[in-house]
């Protein structure tokens, strides 16, 4: 048996896909409640061991890991980059890095976005900011993935016709924005905006292997933490 696990903690939710040989998909993810912590550490393994059951396989069945890389929070990103790395070290399975801004916009184009031209994928970065990055119906990445305030991300978007759609949490939060300028956002309950498992196999399936010491995070911007020492030194 030959698997594809993939899994994204760079959003609050933790989010396990499983891609067998014919392409079948099987997927889990656990979404926190209003006022809920996220719980990666504690659900990951576990709802990959579920799918696994499920599958009638095993960890020695998996031949490819595919985790999200973000942008997101640094807490669940670290959670997901260290069991990748746990994981591929047990099982001997290769890693693969995926963009979660990049699993959004495919889930988009899988799924017809609205017949989008182009599909803006927006993740909450809190501090008053978005991670965001556009590509287009093709898979095309047109712009790379910024930190940017709500008011410039209808910015990244090349000059063009047709229908754009801004997709994730991150759209959802900033809608008044992006609908001002023209894009069209999804309803609030649409899964478009949530990391797919699908999306998180076929990227994982089809992208680079890396070397465990070479799977990093991509967090665009420095930790709460680390601003805020650097801020209390220059004071």
């Amino acid at each position: 048996m030959s698997l594809v696990l993939a899994f994204d903690t760079a959003t609050a939710a933790t989010v396990v896909g499983l891609r067998d040989a014919t392409g079948v998909v099987r997927g889990r993810r656990d979404d926190p409640a209003a006022g809920e912590r996220p719980s990666h550490a504690s659900t990951l393994l576990a709802l990959a061991d579920e799918l696994l059951v499920e599958a009638g396989a095993q960890w020695g069945d998996v031949t490819r890991i595919g985790v999200g890389v973000g942008p997101g929070t640094f807490t669940g990103l670290r959670i997901g980059v260290a069991s990748a790395r746990g994981l591929a070290q047990a099982s001997g399975a290769p890693l693969v890095p995926v963009s979660t801004l990049e699993a959004l916009a495919h889930a988009a184009r899988a799924a017809g976005a609205h017949g989008a031209e182009q599909v803006l994928a927006v993740i909450d970065a809190r501090r008053g900011e978005a991670f965001a990055a556009v590509w287009d119906a093709a898979g095309e990445q047109l712009a790379q993935p910024v930190a940017v305030a709500p008011e410039a991300l209808a910015g990244l978007v090349p000059n063009g016709s047709g229908t754009i759609v801004a997709v994730g949490d991150g759209a959802v939060r900033f809608r008044a924005p992006l609908e001002a300028a023209g894009l069209l956002v999804p309803g609030d309950a649409d899964p478009l905006h949530r990391v797919d498992p699908a999306a998180l196999c076929a990227l994982a399936a089809a992208g680079a292997v890396v070397a465990a010491e070479n799977l990093v995070p991509d967090y665009l911007r420095l930790p709460d933490a680390e601003l805020a020492r650097r801020l209390a030194d220059h004071q």
